[in-house]
């Protein structure tokens, strides 16, 4: 029993240190996300990841192991989430049809295929169903310290890319004709951008699950919005909001038995959001009626 609290505070690091870096790399990217206006390729993205879940357990099963490896799941999860990706692009570049429509058919594929795969993983006898959960649903309690290792280096690579992308991929999200003018090969930017969103999405499966995982990049985006209107100041609200919420959300599923991370998550930015959207400094409600009195008063004042 005296080891007790050192192995639930040790638990409780894991978790907080891991959802910590994914919902602060989930807020850089999905800012770029929703300037481009593509809010819903993170669920496409997250729904297209379930066939390569399937995959990749029954591929292990037949190896001859236990099928929940997480760092082959997550191989799995990517392949099929880069194939959704390049599925998109080549709909909406050579099918004549819109990204949301692509995105839409490309999730409904996707899900459906999935689905079908997990119907046959329930009938494998000697591994069952149980070790894919976590990336369903989302489990960051049961995140292990070589778990943390796979995220914290996925979100580290993603960061840097960010960063290292910003002005290209400001310019490509605001005026995607004068990047072209300028020479920047928009094409490469998108397909790297949408590389971006692949691996948030894949690295956010264990916490939120592939459902929800599209909340983890939009939410904290869409808050940061009500509270500046500069890019540099909305990634790193963004990344903040995504980091607290994250870490919030989880160690409270944690601490409650039954409760999916991932919907906890969900509600716990969708607090901040609501937050955001009253006291937001920029965009708030409270700010808009301030400026609105404002207006009004200068127009009705007399001129001096």
């Amino acid at each position: 029993m005296t080891g007790m609290p050192a192995a639930i505070l040790h638990g409780a690091t894991l978790v907080a240190v891991g959802t910590a870096m994914l919902g602060a790399v989930a807020g850089l990217v999905g800012v770029f996300l929703l300037l481009r206006r593509r809010a819903l390729l993170g669920d496409a993205l997250g729904h297209a990841t379930l066939p390569g879940i399937a995959l990749a357990f029954l591929v292990m099963v037949g190896l001859g192991g236990s099928g929940r490896w997480l760092p082959g799941l997550l191989l799995g999860a990517a392949a099929t989430g880069l194939l959704g990706v390049a599925c998109i692009s080549l709909l909406t570049r050579t099918g004549r049809i819109r990204d949301d429509t692509a995105m839409a058919v490309v999730l409904g594929v996707f899900f459906g295929l999935g689905v079908a795969l997990l119907g046959i993983v329930q009938r494998v006898p000697q591994a069952g169903p149980a070790g894919l959960e976590s990336l369903i649903y989302g489990r960051a309690a049961s995140m292990l310290r070589e778990d943390l290792l796979w995220i914290a280096a996925l979100a580290t690579v993603v960061g840097l890319f960010v960063v290292a992308l910003r002005r290209d991929l400001t310019v490509l999200c605001f005026d995607e004709s004068f990047a072209r003018t300028a020479g920047r090969r928009t094409i490469r930017l998108d397909l790297v951008l949408l590389a971006l969103v692949t691996v948030a999405t894949v690295i956010g499966l264990q916490v939120v699950g592939l459902i929800l995982v599209v909340a983890l990049l939009v939410i904290p985006a869409a808050a940061a919005r009500f509270w500046t209107d500069h890019l540099g100041r909305m990634l790193i609200t963004s990344a903040a909001i995504g980091s607290a919420g994250a870490v919030t959300g989880a160690l409270l599923s944690a601490s409650y038995a039954d409760l999916p991370t991932g919907a906890v998550i969900v509600l716990v930015l969708a607090c901040g959001y609501g937050i955001s959207a009253v006291a937001g400094p920029a965009r708030g409600l409270l700010a808009r009626r301030r400026s609105g009195r404002l207006a009004a008063r200068a127009m009705g004042s007399p001129m001096p």
